[in-house]
């Protein structure tokens, strides 16, 4: 059943003070509404739950990219264009790059926000595991005040988050120390845009000594959460890259991820995949380091 405006209200307020009022005076009522291509695909479709809907794309303190010497601070309604098109994030942050120009089509970019994606929850975000290994931190504002929280910790469950009733992502603050590290993604999916990630892969990575010195691993769509492969992080740290260490890293990388069956794939294909990517990974790894 299609959803019908007139049961809907939807407010303007301009600025983001009275945002942050309105969401304080009745938690949990107001939804924040930027793009809306998550959103509007629940309305059409008659199952978007809040009847009251806040709008946050004209607040210009939510859309701007600010550069400083240690960090980036991207305003939680900056779009994909914005992302994909900022000299600094494609040099600094080329994953965060790469996934934007994934992200739907030209329109979708034009539209879709950062802090929406992240609010929205799916596993199947193609932007989060990048922002799991460039170690994102979020503000999070209500009229309470402000409060950061390590990106890593954010999302607690499928479609859940640390977010309160009251609150909204003000800006997502990526630290500056990355640029030295060899850097992978790939998407596995019907296409490469307008398509939801069968499973999706950031990777980075050091090489020093012709072993690992660092490297940081995040899938999308294998789990109910975006997930970092702490473990097999930890257990590469060190080695050499050699052909005997890819199958060991193969079955750790199946030991810490849970996919499932759905209608984009199933939870044998997943786990193929994810183990294969994370292999490339290092196997380019390998490469960029011999070059070095």
């Amino acid at each position: 059943m299609r959803a019908d405006p007139a049961d809907y209200r939807l407010v303007s307020p301009g600025n983001l003070q009275a945002v942050l009022s309105l969401m304080a005076a009745e938690p949990a009522q107001w939804l924040p509404i930027a793009g809306g291509t998550d959103v509007m695909v629940l309305y059409s479709a008659g199952k978007l739950a809040n009847r009251k809907l806040i709008n946050i794309w004209n607040i210009q303190e939510l859309r701007q990219i600010e550069v400083f010497p240690e960090s980036m601070r991207i305003g939680a309604a900056c779009t994909y264009t914005a992302l994909r098109e900022h000299e600094v994030v494609a040099r600094e942050f080329p994953l965060l790059a790469t996934a934007a120009s994934w992200t739907g089509g030209i329109a979708n970019q034009n539209r879709g926000t950062l802090g929406g994606n992240i609010a929205n929850a799916s596993p199947a975000a193609d932007s989060l595991p990048a922002l799991l290994v460039y170690d994102a931190e979020l503000t999070l504002i209500s009229e309470r005040g402000e409060r950061c929280v390590a990106y890593r910790t954010f999302h607690t469950g499928y479609k859940q988050t640390a977010l309160a009733p009251d609150e909204l992502i003000r800006s997502i603050s990526l630290p500056r120390r990355f640029s030295g590290y060899f850097s992978h993604a790939r998407k596995v999916g019907a296409r490469n845009a307008q398509a939801i990630s069968k499973v999706c892969l950031a990777g980075l990575g050091q090489i020093a000594g012709g072993a690992i010195r660092d490297v940081r691993l995040a899938l999308g769509s294998v789990a109910p959460v975006p997930l970092r492969l702490s473990e097999t992080e930890h257990m590469l740290v060190g080695k050499q890259i050699e052909p005997s260490l890819m199958e060991i890293v193969k079955k750790r990388v199946t030991q810490e991820i849970s996919p499932i069956d759905d209608i984009r794939s199933t939870a044998r294909y997943r786990t193929a995949v994810a183990a294969n990517l994370v292999a490339e990974c290092m196997e380019k790894l390998a490469a960029a380091g011999a070059k070095a």
